[in-house]
């Protein structure tokens, strides 16, 4: 157990603007805080040698002797690189979190209704608040993870999802521009219409529900704020879940497991599923190689490279957990219930993979580490993991 406490850093070894500025205490990794994507997350900064340091800290610990326990005080580096995490306590946003936090980034992470005491608590449609954290903590990268991703929310809606996924965007982009910080903004395959795949990043977006069109228009916003940020677009995701509702892909495990009840499956839609630590492992390569190329920038693609329906998928899941699928029915009609999606708007990720940046898991392996503790059968799960 410990607790830390923060101490007036020194000034770090990058020459950046207000780089001497207080830096807040680096934080444990979470375990697994929970949250939807409309919570925010973390700061870092440029490559450094890993000795180098921002600042110290003190970290008070708990040291068990016979018969009695003390309390310890002692001194603990931060790392020189900062990022910010919004959306920190949401599927993505936590992974997000936990791959730059391992690898030695000094990594801040903003959420709102269940942030605390985990990260920070900030309203993005807050702009001072915003301001504010950006401008204590000064980091070199900003992942903005934070959004209202679900299509059918964002049709009911629409103003609070437009101020969420535009405003919000648009004005964190501007204050990361005020203190040079790189901006990584999370976007959507939705902005493509699905007719003509894969799409590239110079194709031309042509939304069909509402959350493609806003998330559109926060690029725009991005973008015009902050002509030095990123815009990363990425499909459906799926990982290691606090609830199974937290995924469109997770949530079909119990519709799988419970064989008795047949189910209909989606065979419409074609889906590229895409784990969330992959996700993350390409946001942090992608900042480390702008921290030694101030010329990347722009749009960029990242996807799971395995073609689905929801049928497919969940036989899929069935398959990695050697139950039964004969009860899942695929349905090849087109959806009528609920926003409009694209047929498949399949993402290229060369320009990604032209610079050396990429990270896949197999969609079965995946899978199965993020559903297993959902495993109704608890005996299995003992015997094949303990």
């Amino acid at each position: 157990m410990s607790a830390r406490r923060r101490e007036a850093p020194a000034p770090a070894a990058s020459p950046r603007p207000n780089e001497g500025a207080p830096c807040r205490a680096a934080r444990p990794p979470p375990a697994a805080p929970g949250g939807a994507e409309q919570e925010q997350a973390p700061a870092a900064a440029p490559p450094a040698p890993a000795a180098a340091m921002v600042g110290r800290e003190k970290e008070l610990k708990i040291r068990f002797v016979p018969g009695c326990c003390e309390l310890v005080e002692e001194d603990v580096d931060i790392p020189s690189r900062r990022v910010l995490i919004t959306g920190a306590t949401g599927l993505l946003g936590r992974a997000m979190f936990k791959e730059f936090h391992e690898n030695n980034w000094n990594a801040v992470g903003c959420g709102y209704r269940r942030a605390q005491p985990r990260f920070e608590q900030i309203n993005l449609l807050d702009s001072v608040a915003v301001h504010d954290i950006i401008h204590d903590f000064q980091p070199h990268v900003i992942v903005h993870c934070a959004a209202e991703r679900r299509p059918d929310i964002v049709e009911s809606q629409p103003d609070a999802a437009s101020q969420l996924n535009v405003a919000a965007s648009g004005n964190l982009a501007k204050e990361a521009a005020g203190v040079g910080a790189f901006l990584i903004y999370i976007s959507t395959d939705y902005v493509f219409d699905g007719t003509s795949p894969p799409y590239k990043e110079t194709d031309v977006p042509n939304p069909l529900n509402l959350y493609g069109k806003t998330k559109l228009e926060g690029e725009k916003a991005v973008l015009e704020n902050n002509e030095a940020a990123a815009v990363l677009r990425i499909p459906v995701l799926y990982g290691e879940v606090e609830r199974l509702e937290e995924s469109a892909v997770t949530v079909m495990f119990d519709k799988v497991q419970f064989s008795n009840k047949s189910a209909n499956m989606d065979h419409w839609q074609q889906r590229f599923p895409t784990n969330v630590k992959d996700v993350a492992s390409v946001c942090r390569q992608l900042a480390e190689k702008r921290m030694l190329d101030p010329s990347v920038k722009g749009t960029f693609h990242w996807s799971g490279n395995e073609q689905m329906t929801k049928y497919e998928m969940a036989c899929a899941i069935a398959d990695a957990f050697n139950l039964p699928s004969s009860h899942l029915r695929p349905i090849t009609d087109c959806p009528v219930v609920g926003a409009l999606r694209p047929r498949n708007a399949q993402l290229d990720c060369s320009k990604l993979e032209m610079l050396g940046i990429g990270q896949r898991t197999p969609f079965r392996v995946g899978i199965k580490e993020s559903l297993w503790p959902f495993l109704v059968d608890k005996r299995w799960r003992q015997t094949v993991f303990h």
